[in-house]
């Protein structure tokens, strides 16, 4: 139930519980400025705290009196005179033409340049356009200057940098923000509640803060889009040498090394693609690695490199890679023809509907399907991945030390890390062994009313309703189950997804079967034809449904 927060100052209450949070447990890797902020801000006005965390949370860091109305903080310059000497932020602040556009609107700037003709009416961004070539209006200068005329007072925030690390050691991100709090306060986000160690934080040194800050600065680079051969020399020099010592820093590394090779892949610029892909471990890159030596047409050091990974594959989609590249630089190089690898033959059905202008292809089906005694349901990857959270809550919410460090995680820190179901092996084993009893169902849905709501990277609350959750305990062997949940573990990342669209009940008969559903031209995904595939190996029902319209036969 969403609930009406009742304190006006809500959120200055969650930011000194944030300083409260960070002075506690990162105080020994604050830097005198952090330390310093953290002592002085509660002893100013509450007014004045207020102001200063409304800034905080609004975007930008240039502001107008006159739009910061808060009737719990009253008078905004009152309270931003009670601000001024702490020196973290600055009233009246020299600001450039562009920053002034920013602030003012159209009839503002028409009188504060004293604007006529055409360019009086023209588009704000064609007059900023005009006015910028103008020498005058060259350089920055306070506010008050430039439009003299306004009773109003700008306001620029000058600590942000520092709010954003001291919001980025209480999340460990800099995604999350401050509206968190107010999610969870109102009921429209719930977390579990982990146990914190001292050992649960997120960065261990002072350094492990600078590399993070470094890294992302790289990582905004490449959002914004400069070239990869731009960003690369200082992502190099943000790894330390010996590397990181700490895992979950590596992986933001490793990830956007990838990333900085897809971008080479793309300019075709294959030298230095390889370069950044064979330094890079993040899944998938020795694969790209051996791709982009094929383009570049080094078949001799492709072929090597592939037999490496033949021999040890990292995963089941690098497999699949490989069975499709192989035969081709075999092929290039003269190498005997390896016998292909059969898969497993699956079930298809072919069917002719008429088309439809509110369902999707799935939804044709699955009303052409539907029977009253085998009722079938869109899953996709929700049903699989809801039954192995809910199975395995405790594991995933296992209080590993550097796995939860703030009160919003939505799923561990590592669950995407190799060693994911390692660490939590113990407890992994005892939630899987109650397939092996029969106490599954009651652990699921136990779990299932005690924790509804709560925030999961595997349950999905809103999309499978109680009803549909008990059809398939029913109706699905707890040996599958089990076939489905190891596989889940196997690689977090790529085998929560490309489970088959629908799936079909007979309760009755206590048997179930998945359907994929491909629509005219569509074609299986790699990730489900590893998913379909290895269900059909391990004897359990799939079918791949081909779907044309009617129309589209005749």
């Amino acid at each position: 139930m969403i609930r009406v927060l009742e304190n006006e100052f809500y959120y200055l209450d969650n930011f000194q519980r944030v300083l409260d949070w960070i002075a506690e447990r990162y105080g020994d890797l604050l830097v005198d400025e952090e330390h310093a902020f953290i002592a002085a801000f509660p002893a100013l006005p509450r007014a004045a705290r207020a102001l200063f965390v409304r800034l905080v949370m609004r975007k930008g860091t240039l502001f107008r009196a006159s739009k910061l109305n808060y009737a719990e903080i009253g008078c905004p310059v009152e309270a931003a005179n009670a601000l001024l000497p702490t020196g973290w932020i600055e009233c009246d602040p020299a600001v450039d033409i562009d920053e002034l556009f920013d602030l003012l609107v159209k009839p503002e700037l028409v009188a504060a340049f004293a604007l006529d003709g055409a360019i009086k009416n023209a588009r704000k961004a064609d007059q900023l356009e005009a006015l910028r070539l103008e020498p005058r209006h060259a350089g920055a200068r306070p506010f008050s200057h430039w439009f003299a005329a306004s009773a109003d007072l700008a306001l620029r925030l000058l600590v942000q940098p520092l709010c954003d690390r001291l919001r980025l050691l209480f999340f460990g991100n800099l995604s999350q923000d401050w509206t968190e709090f107010v999610l969870s306060d109102l009921g429209l986000f719930r977390y579990e509640k982990v146990a914190f160690s001292p050992e649960s934080r997120g960065f261990r040194t002072r350094s492990d803060i600078e590399h993070y800050l470094r890294l992302h600065a790289c990582k905004e680079r490449y959002y914004a889009g400069e070239p990869a051969a731009d960003i690369l020399p200082d992502l190099v020099a943000a790894l330390p040498a010996g590397g990181f010592d700490n895992p979950w820093l590596d992986s933001r590394r490793e990830r956007l090394m990838f990333q900085l090779g897809q971008l080479f892949e793309k300019e075709k610029d294959w030298e230095r693609a390889h370069a950044v892909y064979a330094d890079c471990r993040y899944p998938g890159a020795r694969g790209r690695a051996i791709r982009v030596l094929e383009k570049h047409e080094k078949f001799d050091a492709a072929y090597a490199l592939f037999e490496v990974a033949r021999a040890a594959p990292e995963s089941d989609a690098e497999r699949q890679h490989l069975l499709r590249i192989g035969p081709r630089l075999a092929r290039k190089l003269g190498h005997p023809k390896s016998p292909a690898r059969r898969a497993t033959p699956v079930e298809r059905l072919d069917l002719v509907l008429p088309p439809s202008n509110e369902l999707r292809v799935e939804g044709v089906v699955l009303e052409h399907l539907w029977r009253d005694d085998a009722p079938v349901f869109y899953v996709e990857n929700s049903l699989a991945n809801t039954l192995f959270g809910l199975l395995c809550w405790k594991a995933v919410f296992a209080a590993i030390p550097g796995a939860f460090f703030h009160p919003f995680h939505r799923g561990p820190a590592d669950l995407f890390s190799a060693d994911f179901h390692r660490r939590r092996q113990a407890e992994f084993d005892a939630c899987l062994a109650m397939l092996d009893d029969g106490s599954h169902r009651a652990a699921i849905l136990a779990t299932h009313e005690e924790k509804v709501g709560l925030q999961s990277p595997f349950v999905s609350w809103d999309w499978l309703g109680r009803d549909v959750i008990e059809l398939a305990l029913d109706c699905i062997p707890a040996a599958h189950l089990k076939l489905w949940f190891r596989r889940i573990l196997d690689d977090v990342r790529d085998n929560r997804t490309g489970f088959p669209d629908l799936i079909q009940f007979w309760p009755e008969e206590r048997r179930y079967c998945m359907i994929e559903v491909k629509g005219p031209g569509d074609r299986l995904q790699d990730n489900q034809l590893r998913w379909i595939d290895y269900c059909a190996a391990h004897g359990m029902p799939v079918t791949v449904c081909y779907l044309q319209w009617e129309r589209a036969a005749a």
